[in-house]
């Protein structure tokens, strides 16, 4: 049966297939793609705990991206997931006093946006030889500081397409940044922007609406797509995760068949919990999805008052990658609470633009059972680095220790004794002046390659091949502008005034 895909916010809008929900991103009236219907999935995991993370990926995806054939879906996860992963496992699990984490830094990145964004330009490119597309695809993206590498590396070179990133000059860290600017590619930009996340990602957003512009595009031969996970190319791949996950504690013995587990998601723009929430909807036995929400505690406050509220103090933290007040994936799950009613999904998203807030009513706040929300601030951060390291001699990165953080402040405020996997998103050495500090006790002075080596003479572990390649490397981009003259800057760097 096909899976078609629809706007959240018009109902009149036509429906779509896979492909063309991919290739274009955002729907033309500017929510997101969901699908009509969710796919039915038969989640046998007798037999999925023994298959590999390549043929879990395939099973999830085949139910979603339907006008996929077989050989084309898995020629893109084989090209994906492939020796750029530096363990067969591609996601391994690792136990710990609290339960297990989930490691998704294995990919060419050492971050979890490798996961997704490993496959997606190869989904972009059969999806555009499936819709005779004629013209280049341009990938615009904003960036809290992972996204923004991970799309690069993947884009680089891909014939048929460009990508530009825009980045917070101000809120990544150093080695967010030195792996963005010194990404090679001649169809990549990078640019630095004196704003935050969100005004970043509200641009493209304006920008991918702009009509005025998607026409002068289209008369040079250029369209629009996102790798940011409004784009379903990136939501859909990071079910698969999940349901790898349960597979493997099965595996593993760690649970039988049928036994509940909770999930602690580090969330800023919500996409990676929504895609643990769309996995429950399959079938995943999930008992607690658990939002672990830095100092920016947007979502906290949404989940425990139903009011979401961006109208607040933007704090610049050590997660920088969940620095983050405005949420997008979050109209996803809106879309789902109002009954799947485009219009009032509609109303919500528009009184956020407007007014900065929006609430729910007491229907839709009933619906949110399956959530616990918290967070971590600074110190709690540190704190939790440090007793990770402790207790298992395990370093984790500080948006995994957030999760790990919100997870324990869960356990202790319920009871629960439901085995937890937190999801580590990062790795340590993408943040080792913070990593640094929580294990040493001492404010660590130095930042970037240096505090990298020091990082790995500290944990006794080699630097990953993602870091030490970056020694020496030269800056190839050293753009910058406000968000005010980001569609100028992307005229310019598509030389569409030439």
């Amino acid at each position: 049966m096909e899976t078609l895909y629809r706007s959240t916010r018009d109902a009149a809008t036509k429906a779509v297939t896979a492909s063309q929900a991919i290739l274009q991103g955002l729907t033309p009236d500017g929510g997101l793609y969901v699908p009509v219907a969710m796919p039915q999935l038969d989640l046998d995991f007798a037999r999925l705990s023994t298959a590999s993370y390549q043929e879990v990926a395939y099973h999830v995806m085949q139910a979603f991206f339907s006008d996929f054939t077989e050989e084309e879906l898995r020629a893109c996860i084989d090209q994906a997931y492939d020796k750029k992963f530096n363990t067969p496992a591609i996601a391994p699990l690792r136990q710990s006093q609290d339960g297990y984490f989930l490691e998704l830094f294995h990919g060419p990145t050492i971050a979890f946006k490798d996961m997704a964004l490993s496959l997606l330009p190869y989904l972009m490119t059969t999806a555009a030889k499936k819709n005779h597309v004629d013209k280049d695809i341009v990938i615009l993206t904003a960036t809290s500081g992972d996204t923004g590498k991970a799309a690069m590396a993947g884009f680089a070179d891909v014939p048929g397409t460009k990508i530009i990133v825009f980045y917070p000059r101000d809120g990544v860290s150093p080695i967010q940044k030195q792996q963005m600017v010194t990404q090679t590619g001649a169809n990549t930009a990078v640019v630095a922007l004196t704003g935050n996340f969100d005004q970043a990602q509200t641009k493209v957003k304006q920008i991918f609406n702009d009509q005025d512009f998607r026409q002068e595009l289209a008369r040079n031969h250029y369209q629009f797509s996102s790798a940011n996970s409004i784009n379903i190319g990136r939501l859909v791949p990071q079910i698969a995760y999940y349901i790898y996950t349960y597979a493997q504690l099965l595996n593993q013995k760690a649970i039988k068949l049928g036994d509940k587990i909770n999930i602690s998601v580090p969330t800023g723009n919500f996409g990676n919990i929504l895609a643990a929430y769309y996995a429950k909807l399959l079938g995943l036995p999930v008992n607690k999805l658990i939002c672990a929400s830095n100092r920016n505690n947007v979502l906290t406050d949404f989940f425990r008052t139903g009011t979401y509220d961006r109208n607040r103090e933007f704090h610049v933290t050590s997660s920088p990658s969940m620095d983050i007040l405005v949420s997008s994936n979050l109209e996803r799950l809106l879309f789902r609470l109002t009954g799947h009613n485009s219009a009032a999904t509609k109303h919500l998203m528009d009184a956020l633009t407007t007014t900065g807030h929006y609430e729910i009513n007491d229907t839709m706040r009933a619906e949110l059972s399956d959530f616990y929300a918290g967070y971590a601030d600074e110190a709690a951060t540190t704190k939790e680095i440090n007793r990770i390291f402790r207790e298992n001699q395990y370093t984790i990165d500080p948006h995994t220790a957030v999760a790990s953080a919100v997870a324990r402040q869960y356990h202790e405020a319920t009871g629960d004794k439901t085995l937890t996997v937190t999801i580590s998103t990062a790795s340590p050495f993408k943040f080792p002046n913070t990593v640094l500090t929580a294990l040493a006790g001492d404010s660590e002075s130095t930042d970037g390659i240096l505090a990298d080596q020091r990082l790995a003479d500290f944990i006794n572990q080699p630097l990953p091949p993602a870091i030490s390649e970056l020694i020496g490397a030269p800056v190839l981009h050293n753009r910058e502008t406000t968000p005010e003259q980001m569609r100028s800057i992307i005229a310019d760097i598509l030389k569409l005034h030439a």
